[in-house]
């Protein structure tokens, strides 16, 4: 009985050394910024980050799901060489890995996590670092960014999103499709330590002039109600709305 419970214990320490010992995919000390969120640049280096993340845990071959991000209205530098989308997306097909910069219809068209919104709207608070309750916290700080936008303009829907099914405004685009468990898990894997695909997309962005002298939160969210009536114009404009 004894030799049991000492084998048992010797054992919890190993799993727990095995645990702390564990390096994460990608290592955050090598990263450094590349681009401007939305940029080409940023772009496929996300993309890089999140297949070799993707590729280092077995997928099963069932999964046929896809992440797109479409940053509407980006600033006109980020758009040369003939790019028509500013964005990434990562898709999985069959079990298989590809993602690269830009938007394509075969991931489009996969179920999946499809994100369309004003470039202006997400780039700043995009490079804000956080876990799980940083995320929360941004989501409520956007919230209060819509709702100051909307009483502002004394409109709904403020962005012409899409209606979706429930007849709500969303930036989600169909096909939507859960994020699958395996998936989930890669990605957001160390995120609570300050990495995941997340606060690596952070950390290799560098800083937009748009928002150099906006009021932010700590989380980077512009602060809507905080800023001067030329501010707010600007801020506007560069989502794509016109007043």
């Amino acid at each position: 009985m004894p030799s049991v419970a000492l084998g048992g214990r010797f054992r919890q320490e190993f799993l727990k050394i095995l645990k702390e010992e564990k390096m994460p995919v990608i290592d955050m000390s090598a990263l450094s910024p590349v681009g401007e969120f939305g940029s080409r640049e940023w772009g496929e280096a996300c993309a890089a980050a999140s297949v070799k993340m993707l590729e280092a845990v077995e997928l099963p071959k069932t999964i046929n799901w896809a992440f797109t991000e479409d940053y509407t209205h980006p600033p006109q530098r980020l758009m040369g060489g003939g790019r028509t989308h500013s964005g990434y997306y990562i898709m999985v097909k069959n079990g298989k890995v590809s993602a690269a910069d830009g938007i394509i219809p075969e991931a489009r068209a996969l179920p999946g996590f499809h994100v369309q919104l004003p470039w202006a709207y997400i780039a700043n608070q995009s490079g804000a670092l956080y876990g799980k309750e940083g995320q929360l916290q941004r989501s409520k700080d956007e919230a209060l960014l819509m709702a100051s936008i909307v009483e502002y303009l004394g409109r709904d829907n403020p962005f012409n999103l899409p209606i979706n099914n429930e007849g709500k405004a969303s930036y989600m685009l169909e096909p939507i499709g859960p994020w699958p468990a395996e998936v989930g898990r890669a990605v957001a894997d160390g995120s609570e330590e300050g990495n995941g695909l997340h606060n690596i997309a952070a950390t290799l962005q560098t800083a937009s002039p748009e928002f150099v002298n906006l009021p932010v939160t700590s989380l980077r969210v512009p602060i809507f109600n905080e800023m001067t009536e030329d501010q707010k114009v600007s801020f506007l404009s560069a989502c794509g709305v016109q007043i």
